[in-house]
C-alpha cells in the first residue's frame, strides 16, 4: 500500500446542509397542505353558501313530502245560474301501481279498512292488472270520513296507497245532460306521455272527455295547488305544513234553462229522439237534448265493463249525441220552406193542384199519403194536409235548383259555430252537388224525392230547430249555447214579410185548422203553436207490398220504421221559441209519444209549467217511471239477459273505452243512416222510388 491518504467516493454531507434540506421540503410540505386546506376550505364554502338552497331542498325532501292538489274545476251553470255541472266533497283511495309494494298484504288490508265487497276487489284486482303503472287506480271514493280516516293513519303499512281529500263531478240531472256536458276522467297513458305533466297522474284529477268538459277544458280547469307534509324516515304523518291552494276553474254559463232541458227528456219518454228548443228573439238554445243516454256520474267515476258493453250494443245508440251527430230525411218538415222558395219564385200562393192520390212522370207514378187524394189544393191548404202531389207538381215545374239556396239560407246543410266537435252537417243537393259527388246528372225523380224531403236530403235536429227559428223570425239567427257568444242583431233574411205571413199561417193550420198536427195543439190561452209534422221513410216498400196493403209501422222491427219529425214556433202571432223533435224510427206508433205530442207538452212548460208538469207525471206512469228507474231497470234486465258475467269481468273499469262521440257505435250508426238514404235515394228503377212510395205522411191521423 502506497503512503497516500484514503479519500471516500460519497458526498459529505454537512451539518448545514441537512438542516437547509430539511427546512426546505417542512416548507413544500406545508406549502401542499396550505393549497389542500384552502382547497378544502373553498369547497365548504361554496356548498355552504353557493349550493345551499339546493342541499336544503334534499334535506327538507327527507322529511317533508309535497304533491300536488287538483284544482277544482269550473261550474257548468244554466242561464238562471242553477248547476248543470258541479263538485261535491269527495274522499277517495287510489293505488299508484308503480308504488305498490307487498300487494296481497295491502289489498287484504284495504278489504278490512274501507269493508269493500268481494265483487269490488275483484274489480279492483282485474284494473290493477289493466292498469298504467303510473295511473292511479281507484279503490274507492265518496267515503266516509271513518274510512277515510283509518286508511290515513295506517299509511306506513300501505306502501302505494295515496287517500285524498278533494272535490269530485257531479252532474245533478245525469242523463238529461249526458250529451250537452260530456263528462270528466282520469287521463290516458297517451295524454301523460304526451305532456309529462305530472298533474295527469294526480289521484283525484279528471279533465273533460267528451261535450263542454273537452271543449272548455282550458277553463274549466284551474290551477293545481301544493300540499306539503312533513313525515318520518318510514312515512309516516308527522304534521301538514303550509300548502298553496289550488285556483279553481273559471264558471261556464249556459243558455240552456236546466228545468226545460230535464222536462225534454222526461217527455221524450222511452223514444230514440231528440229536442232542440230555441230563443226565436237571439238564438240561444234553451234545450238540447239527446235521449236515451248514458249517465255521466257513471263515466266519471270510471264506468264499468258490462255498462259499456251494454250502453254499445243497444240499438237506440245512447251514446250518440243525435242533435249533433244524427242525421235524418226531413221528411214533410220541409214543406213550409219549399211553399217559402216558391213564393218567392213567383209562383202564386192562390195557384192550385188537383191531388188525385198519384201523379204520372213520364212512365213512373208518384204516390201520395193519402190513396184517395185530397182534391185541388192552394198552397196553404198543401202544407196543411202534407200533400206530396202538390210539392211534386209544383218543384218538378220550378226545379229543385230554386229551392236549394232557399234551404241553405234557413240552416240546412250549415256548420254553426258551437263548443262541440262533433256537428255532422247532412247535405242540401242539387244539379252541382250531384254531378261533383255522383257524375250524374239531376233527373227528375230527384227533384220529387227533395220536394218532400226525402232522397238525398240530410239534416240534423239543430238544423230543423234553426229553420223553424228562422222561419218564424225572419232573420239569419245563429244558434248559441255559451252565454257569452249570443249574437244579437240577426240581419233580416231576404224573404218578402207578406211570404212569411202566408206561411205562419200554413203552419198555425196544420196544428189549429184541421192540419195534420193536430196533436200538438196547446191548451193555453192566448197562445198557439205553428208547425209542420214530417215522417222519413228507412225502407223501401215494394209494389206488391203496396197491392197486398203497406205494412203498418207498429208490424215492423224498430230499425225499419219510419222517423218522426216536428218543427214549430209559438205564440205563432209574435214568435218567441221554436222546436224541432225528431223520433228515430218512432213511426207514429203511440200517441203520447209521438212528434206533435212531445212538442206540444215541451212549449206548454214555457208558458204553463204546472200544466205540462201534470201531463208528463200522467205519462211517465205509463212508460215505466223516470229517466233514472227505467235506466235502472233496463241495466238489471241486461246482467240478467248475459247470465251474470262473472264479476271480475263485469264489474272492471273499462280501460279503453272511447269517448261516446267518438265510440265505434256511433260511428257504426251514424255510416248506416246515410247508406240507408243514399241506397234510397239511388234507386233508378220506376215504381219503387221514395217518391213513389209517398210515405211522408201515411200515419199521421
Amino acid at each position: 500500500m502506497s503512503g497516500g491518504a484514503f479519500r471516500p467516493s460519497g458526498r459529505v454531507a454537512t451539518e448545514a446542509a441537512q438542516s437547509y434540506s430539511f427546512s426546505r421540503r417542512t416548507v413544500m410540505l406545508g406549502a401542499a397542505q396550505g393549497v389542500f386546506g384552502l382547497a378544502l376550505a373553498g369547497r365548504m364554502t361554496w356548498l355552504a353558501v353557493v349550493e345551499n338552497e339546493q342541499y336544503t331542498l334534499k334535506s327538507e325532501s327527507n322529511r317533508v313530502n309535497m304533491t300536488l292538489v287538483p284544482p277544482r274545476r269550473g261550474w257548468i251553470v244554466d242561464r238562471h245560474g242553477a248547476p248543470i255541472a258541479n263538485n261535491r266533497t269527495d274522499f277517495r283511495v287510489d293505488i299508484i301501481p308503480d308504488r305498490l309494494e307487498n300487494k296481497d298484504h295491502v289489498l287484504a288490508l284495504l278489504r278490512d279498512l274501507l269493508k269493500l265487497p268481494p265483487e269490488e276487489m275483484d274489480r279492483l284486482v282485474a284494473d290493477l292488472e289493466h292498469a298504467a303503472g303510473f295511473q292511479p287506480v281507484q279503490v274507492a271514493e265518496n267515503l266516509d270520513w271513518e274510512r277515510f280516516a283509518a286508511v290515513s293513519v295506517r299509511l306506513p303499512e300501505l306502501p302505494g296507497v295515496a287517500p285524498t281529500r278533494g272535490f269530485s263531478r257531479s252532474y245533478p240531472a245525469g242523463a238529461a245532460v249526458a250529451h250537452l256536458t260530456g263528462y270528466v276522467g282520469a287521463a290516458s297513458a297517451e295524454q301523460y306521455k304526451q305532456t309529462h305533466d305530472q298533474l295527469m297522474v294526480t289521484p283525484g284529477f279528471k279533465l273533460g272527455k267528451d261535450g263542454l268538459e273537452k271543449t272548455l277544458e282550458k277553463q274549466l280547469r284551474g290551477v293545481a295547488g301544493q300540499k306539503r307534509v312533513e313525515v318520518t324516515a318510514r312515512g309516516k304523518l308527522v304534521a301538514e305544513l303550509a300548502t298553496r291552494p289550488d285556483q279553481p276553474g273559471a264558471n261556464a254559463r249556459l243558455t240552456i234553462d236546466a228545468g226545460l232541458q230535464d222536462y225534454a227528456a222526461r217527455r221524450l219518454g222511452t223514444q230514440s229522439g231528440s229536442v232542440v228548443v230555441i230563443d226565436c228573439l237571439t238564438g240561444e238554445m234553451l234545450a238540447m237534448v239527446s235521449m236515451p243516454a248514458y249517465d255521466p256520474n257513471n263515466f266519471s267515476d270510471g264506468i264499468s265493463h258490462l255498462e259499456w258493453k251494454m250502453l254499445s250494443e243497444n240499438d237506440h245508440v245512447p251514446l250518440m249525441n243525435k242533435v249533433l251527430q244524427g242525421l235524418y230525411p226531413p221528411g214533410s218538415t220541409v214543406k213550409p220552406m219549399n211553399g217559402l222558395a216558391l213564393l218567392g219564385a213567383g209562383v202564386p200562393a192562390s195557384d192550385r193542384v188537383v191531388c188525385s192520390g198519384a201523379l204520372r212522370v213520364g212512365t213512373g207514378v208518384f204516390h201520395c199519403h193519402k190513396k184517395s187524394g185530397h182534391g185541388a189544393l192552394d198552397l196553404k191548404n198543401a202544407i196543411m194536409q202534407s200533400c206530396d202531389i202538390y210539392f211534386y207538381e209544383m218543384i218538378r215545374r220550378l226545379g229543385y235548383d230554386h229551392v236549394a239556396p232557399v234551404a241553405r239560407s234557413l240552416g240546412l246543410g250549415q256548420k254553426f259555430e258551437l263548443p262541440f266537435n262533433s256537428q255532422r252537417y247532412g247535405t242540401v243537393p242539387d244539379t252541382a252537388w250531384k254531378l261533383r259527388r255522383y257524375k250524374q246528372q239531376w233527373t227528375v225523380a230527384d227533384s220529387l224525392n227533395a220536394s218532400i224531403g226525402q232522397g238525398y236530403v240530410l239534416s240534423n235536429p239543430l238544423q230543423l230547430a234553426v229553420m223553424a227559428s228562422r222561419l218564424a223570425s225572419g232573420r239569419a239567427l245563429q244558434p248559441s249555447i255559451l252565454a257569452a257568444d249570443v249574437r244579437h242583431g240577426a240581419p233580416a233574411l231576404p224573404f218578402a214579410p207578406e211570404h212569411l205571413d202566408t206561411i205562419h199561417q200554413a203552419m198555425w193550420g196544420v196544428v189549429n185548422g184541421g192540419g195534420t198536427g193536430g196533436a200538438a195543439r196547446m191548451l193555453i190561452p192566448g197562445v198557439a203553436l205553428a208547425g209542420k209534422t214530417g215522417t222519413a221513410q228507412v225502407r223501401r216498400i215494394t209494389m206488391a207490398e203496396r197491392a197486398g196493403g203497406v205494412l203498418k209501422n207498429g208490424q215492423l222491427p224498430f230499425k225499419m220504421r219510419d222517423h218522426a219529425l216536428f218543427q214549430g214556433f209559438a205564440p205563432h202571432d209574435k214568435p218567441r221559441y221554436a222546436i224541432a223533435v225528431v223520433l228515430e224510427h218512432g213511426g207514429h206508433t203511440v200517441r203520447n209519444l209521438d212528434t206533435p205530442a212531445i212538442a206540444r207538452d215541451i212549449m206548454t212548460y214555457l208558458f204553463d209549467r204546472d200544466r205540462a208538469m201534470a201531463s208528463l207525471i200522467e205519462g211517465e206512469a205509463t212508460w215505466g217511471g223516470d229517466i233514472r228507474t227505467r235506466m235502472a231497470a233496463e241495466t238489471a234486465a241486461y246482467r240478467a239477459a248475459a247470465n251474470a258475467p262473472p264479476l271480475a269481468v263485469g264489474a272492471q273499469t273499462e280501460f279503453g273505452a272511447s269517448a261516446p262521440t267518438d265510440a265505434p257505435a256511433v260511428q257504426a250508426a251514424a255510416a248506416a243512416d246515410v247508406a240507408t238514404a243514399e241506397e234510397l235515394a239511388n234507386t233508378a228503377a220506376h215504381g219503387n222510388t221514395v217518391a213513389e212510395d209517398g210515405t211522408t205522411e201515411r200515419d199521421v191521423p
